[in-house]
């Protein structure tokens, strides 16, 4: 053979041939391909789970608005607010006002138990009382269905996500609270924020259900801008009457995500490293019966020119390949098996469940194929070096 071959062209020529012959060795490589694609829609399903809940988490923050707790109070189950503190909030500089009054609206924050529709099992599901500015206050909130329950009257409406998950929330259906029997008279949206988890009814009359007084544990405002939140929290943190926290929305509703997200997360790659440990090992077979059948074909192409250093690149390339014909196909797996799949989980803040819908993002799918390439390297990297050390002469000789 005349003239130095460049060594760009002898890594395509031994990873065509290497391609050409995987029919000789398709159980194999089908396995990798099926080992890694397990791996990667494991991983993006289970992530998939966290980023959905932390989605229906983040939807429900805007930018302009906040929520006043007692102090100390890590969520609204362990808050509580007299009315004079409510009237107080509201009159506070910051708060945007219509002409109906400030955007406030004080909260009364409930659990009842209602049975999974897809389980039968009871749940702690929220009731919340609100008051008429609550509408307002929360971005992209609507009726889809039905109508909004008359105020004074025991009457719900109830979140899409929690008509999807909980049984007798139909409307038309009626629900025992406290003492009472309510008629559910509308579903409504919030554009897949955590409300859509909650049924809705008046804080008055749920303060006459539960004997509550005249009391509540949130205030939830709208403010005039996202920039006038660090004077509307001075204004109640330094008021002497008041004994409040104030967070955004978006920070608030951030912290509670934490714990379910971080626990998520951590499950997911602890499932995913020991699927991957698998699939490595699969990928080492595959390419060490790669060697082992090309072992003459690699010998010959050595005698002809061909460098080591093409020949492990165009091994690694191979199983790169392979992993990452696994990666997609794995990633496709999870998009349509999990992507808008709907379900409920435990917020730990407020022992309550939050419906949320999996999300499968390119963040994910992307995360999901760099890990398939991994795999694909870690496992060929081993049997390219081994071909790459094969003695020609012996090779040769090799029936």
């Amino acid at each position: 053979m005349s003239g130095p071959i460049n060594w760009f062209s002898q890594i395509v020529s031994v990873t065509k041939f290497g391609l050409m012959s995987l029919p000789q060795r398709l159980g194999a490589a089908a396995a990798t391909v099926v080992g890694i694609a397990g791996v990667v829609a494991v991983l993006v399903g289970v992530l998939s789970i966290a980023a959905g809940f932390k989605h229906a988490m983040a939807a429900s923050g805007s930018p302009d608005g906040a929520i006043v707790l007692r102090s100390g109070a890590d969520s609204e189950m362990t808050s509580g607010l007299t009315r004079p503190d409510t009237q107080l909030i509201a009159d506070a500089p910051g708060v945007k006002r219509n002409t109906k009054g400030p955007l406030s609206s004080a909260e009364l924050f409930v659990i009842i138990n209602l049975p999974k529709r897809a389980t039968g099992t009871d749940a702690n599901v929220p009731l919340r009382g609100v008051e008429s500015a609550a509408l307002d206050v929360r971005d992209h909130w609507r009726i889809v269905k039905g109508r909004m329950f008359d105020w004074g009257k025991d009457e719900v409406v109830v979140g899409e996500g929690a008509v999807q998950e909980f049984s007798g929330l139909d409307v038309g259906s009626t629900i025992d609270v406290g003492r009472f029997k309510w008629p559910v008279v509308g579903i409504f949206s919030t554009g897949g924020g955590v409300a859509e988890s909650e049924i809705w009814t008046d804080a008055k009359v749920l303060q006459a259900a539960y004997n509550r007084g005249d009391s509540f544990q949130s205030v939830s405002v709208r403010l005039n801008s996202p920039g006038a939140f660090q004077k509307f929290k001075d204004s109640l943190t330094t008021n002497p009457q008041l004994s409040v926290q104030v967070s955004q929305l978006s920070e608030y509703y951030a912290q509670q995500s934490e714990t379910m997200t971080l626990l998520i997360t951590t499950l997911g790659y602890i499932i995913a490293i020991l699927m991957a440990v698998g699939a490595v090992f699969g990928a080492l077979n595959t390419m060490y019966s790669a060697v082992a059948a090309r072992t003459r074909e690699i010998a010959t192409l050595r005698a002809l020119g061909f460098g080591s250093g093409a020949v492990v690149v165009s091994l690694m390339l191979e199983s790169f390949l392979l992993a990452l014909l696994g990666g997609v196909l794995g990633g496709g797996l999870a998009y349509f098996a999990f992507n808008n799949f709907h379900t409920s989980t435990m917020n730990f803040q407020s022992f309550s469940q939050v419906t949320f819908a999996f999300q499968v993002t390119p963040t994910l799918l992307t995360q999901g194929i760099i890990w398939a390439a991994l795999i694909g390297l870690c496992g060929g990297l081993f049997p390219a070096i081994r071909a790459a050390r094969l003695p020609i002469a012996s090779a040769l000789r090799e029936l």
